[in-house]
């Protein structure tokens, strides 16, 4: 049998091994998730937590987050400071050691730190490694001392740079713009998380600035975080806008079995629940043990209390789990010694133990709770009845769904014009508005795997109105039924399964102007609502079609904004030999294009400009949703007059 020479090659000089952080340079996403945003900003949350863990150790106050004019940035704490001294072992100074080595720092001990975030020792030498520049300032004993970086590797020894009468560390760094895709931090998403730790560690002070100039429609360039209530005013913050239950939010702390819980909660008008988890002041977007085990003693307790009181009797009704927490807004803290977290960026905590601590103490508390508020308890009782009826209304309108959906005989919708393939990890569907686009749209795409479905007028819009009246709506179905997604039991019809979504690319394909824009804000919000779960997997696009096409002679350029505009027309100018005036045309709907346009312009994969739609922050996403798509008119208005400067009007 001949040899392939790709087997050739496969010896012993194929084995790599990778000396000190070269495995994190090849391989940035196993250490930080991935390379563009999120993992960019996962750098800033390592070094930040670092600082964090300075302040559960009861040795930090204050910490400075600075996003500089050059794009790099600084996080700066009043703690201890980083040790300096030689370490005994490696024979080097301990900042060094800290900073370019793996699984070294202090966490490891006890007696320095009790609990702690962080990635266990790798995540300040990760950040290091991932930075084309970084610079380590450490106050402590008297001196200054500073060392800096390149790509990991130390430009020089620790040097004395002057006299403090202060302690601290400050972490100055360049992301590499040679790994990460952006290397733009968003000021919005860095004031999130400061917030949330402000919260979550009530006293301690946190500030953001920001001192780039920029034209987003952000906050004030300098902010700062401080909570005295913590966890409780952190609930109010995420139901605010929300008629309440509960006269104000109820926060406990407590420890079982070593584990320290804190919980804080209320009850809003909503007909969803808003659980926020954390473990080590770390987010665990995905949950985990302490979530699992407060939805049990959350389930178990209340629904032991409403049998106990015989209304269900009455009402003839079948309660779920998310019956008895519709409305409820939650946060569930807590600090464990040895933390196991799924997956490097922590998103799940795993470890067994803390679901029966918290499971115990919250069914506890919230035992006593029920009993000595019954007023509280009759309110709680009546939203759960209700969210019990919708969800009752809500299964009657799937069953009408697909019921539909069966007698005719499954048929896709008849606007749909699918495509060849149906492996949905390579099929994409791209939903336009109106058959002119999609006319367009449908001439140009490629059949093999681009479907085109039109969505004839807008959609509703499902932050407002009966949930049966959404199911209603004839855009909403065409929808729902080629995506092909299905709906969950008996019990809880609103339980949406996208394992079985026909494409793993849904393409928003709306027009530049205003009523686009406004097409896809009702596209988002129906997602977010009702099938999140295609957000998260990564599934969401948006397409940017092009504004302008600026022309002169046989040269053209596309244009996506009026910066892009203006370069063309300057470039046109500067070029000999082209014969008539430059011409500029403005596309003010899809359907205005020719069919080759539309395709190199905004559908050819190897050209087009495509926004994956993520959520950094459900919590703020959420809030924005209500403010931009709820019943409430006030916030709304607030958010108009604060944001009107940054509106992109059309002429």
């Amino acid at each position: 049998m001949k040899e392939n020479n790709t087997e050739q090659t496969y010896a012993a000089h194929s084995i790599q091994v990778l000396e000190g952080l070269e495995a994190v340079r090849k391989r940035p996403a196993m250490y930080v998730g991935d390379t563009h945003t999120k993992g960019l900003h996962h750098l800033v949350w390592e070094t930040v937590d670092n600082a964090v863990d300075e302040a559960l150790a009861g040795y930090c106050t204050d910490i400075k987050v600075v996003i500089h004019e050059d794009g790099a940035i600084s996080v700066t704490d009043d703690g201890r400071g980083i040790p300096i001294d030689l370490h005994a072992k490696e024979k080097k100074s301990a900042l060094e050691v800290v900073m370019t080595t793996l699984h070294a720092g202090g966490k490891f001990d006890r007696n320095v730190y009790k609990v702690s975030g962080g990635l266990h020792g790798v995540g300040i030498s990760c950040v290091n490694a991932l930075s084309s520049f970084l610079r380590a300032t450490v106050c402590r004993n008297g001196q200054i001392y500073e060392q800096t970086y390149k790509k990991g590797v130390p430009l020089g020894g620790v040097k004395v740079v002057g006299q403090t009468e202060t302690s601290g560390t400050t972490v100055y760094f360049k992301p590499d713009s040679s790994i990460f895709s952006t290397t733009s931090f968003s000021r919005s998403t860095v004031a999130s998380r400061l917030r949330e730790l402000a919260y979550l560690n009530a006293g301690l002070t946190l500030s953001l600035q920001d001192c780039r100039q920029t034209g987003e429609a952000e906050s004030p360039s300098q902010e700062v975080f401080f909570s005295e209530k913590g966890l409780q005013e952190f609930v109010a913050y995420l139901a605010k806008d929300q008629d309440q239950l509960l006269d104000e939010p109820i926060f406990v702390q407590g420890t079982r079995n070593q584990v320290s819980v804190q919980v804080a909660f209320t009850y809003n008008e909503l007909l969803v629940e808003n659980v926020v988890s954390y473990a080590n002041n770390i987010k665990t977007a995905e949950g985990g043990m302490h979530v699992a085990g407060f939805h049990r003693a959350w389930t178990r307790t209340l629904k032991s209390y409403v049998d106990k009181l015989g209304v269900l009797e009455r009402e003839k009704l079948i309660i779920t789990g998310d019956d008895l927490r519709s409305g409820l807004v939650a946060v569930v803290a807590v600090q464990v010694t040895e933390p196991q977290f799924g997956g490097q960026t922590k998103s799940k905590l795993t470890n067994a133990e803390v679901s029966g601590a918290v499971d115990a103490f919250v069914g506890e508390v919230l035992r006593n709770y029920l009993e000595e508020h019954p007023r509280d308890a009759r309110a709680i009782i009546a939203k759960v009845i209700l969210a019990a009826r919708a969800r009752y209304a809500a299964r009657k309108a799937v069953e009408i769904v697909q019921r539909k959906s069966a007698l005719a005989g499954a048929k896709l919708p008849g606007k749909l014009a699918d495509c060849i393939s149906k492996d949905p990890s390579v099929c994409e569907i791209i939903v336009v508005e109106g058959d002119s686009a999609a006319g367009t749209a449908k001439q140009g795409r490629d059949r093999q795997y681009q479907a085109i479905l039109p969505l004839r007028g807008k959609i509703k819009n499902t932050m407002k109105g009966d949930e049966r009246r959404i199911y209603d709506s004839e855009q909403i179905r065409n929808l729902i039924t080629a995506l092909g997604v299905t709906f969950g039991t008996n019990q809880d019809a609103r339980l949406v399964n996208v394992d079985s979504v026909r494409y793993h690319k849904i393409i928003i394909m709306a027009d530049a102007d205003s009523d686009g824009k406004h097409l896809r804000t009702l596209i988002l919000t129906f997602f977010f609502k009702y099938m999140p779960e295609l957000i998260y997997r990564g599934y969401v696009y948006i397409a940017s079609p092009p504004l302008y096409e600026v022309k002169k002679g046989k040269d053209s350029y596309y244009c996506w904004d009026e910066e892009d505009r203006e370069e063309a027309l300057q470039a046109l100018q500067k070029k000999t030999g082209l014969s008539g005036q430059v011409q500029v045309k403005h596309y003010k709907g899809l359907g205005e294009m020719n069919t080759d346009v539309l395709w190199k312009t905004t559908m050819d994969p190897s050209h087009r400009k495509l926004e994956q739609v993520t959520v950094a922050s459900a919590e703020d996403a959420y809030q924005l949703f209500l403010v931009l798509m709820g019943d409430e008119v006030a916030p709304r208005r607030a958010f108009i007059e604060a944001n009107a400067l940054y509106a992109d009007i059309d002429a």
